[in-house]
């Protein structure tokens, strides 16, 4: 699968079905010797707002061990939120 095949896709949170983001608004960690990709980091609602005024960027760190399922139009993590 290529990176731009994963543009537009929904990540959804398998434990507790809740909407983390869109995979277009995520950056992509990747280990610069590998060239694995380690993280997602997909901007937080509230956070993607405070960017428009000069905030931080940060958001939800999604490592990618924890994807268990990429579909047609969403990606399916198992990530422990609390």
């Amino acid at each position: 699968m290529r990176l731009s095949e994963l543009g537009g896709k929904e990540i959804v949170n398998l434990n507790d079905g809740g909407r983390l983001g869109i995979i277009a608004d995520s950056d992509i960690i990747i280990d610069e010797i590998s060239g694995r990709i380690l993280t997602l980091l997909v901007p937080e609602r509230r956070i993607q707002i405070s960017r428009l005024f000069g905030g931080e960027s940060e958001g939800i760190e999604i490592p990618w061990h924890t994807i268990r399922k990429i579909g047609n139009d969403m990606i399916i993590v198992e990530l422990d939120m609390y």
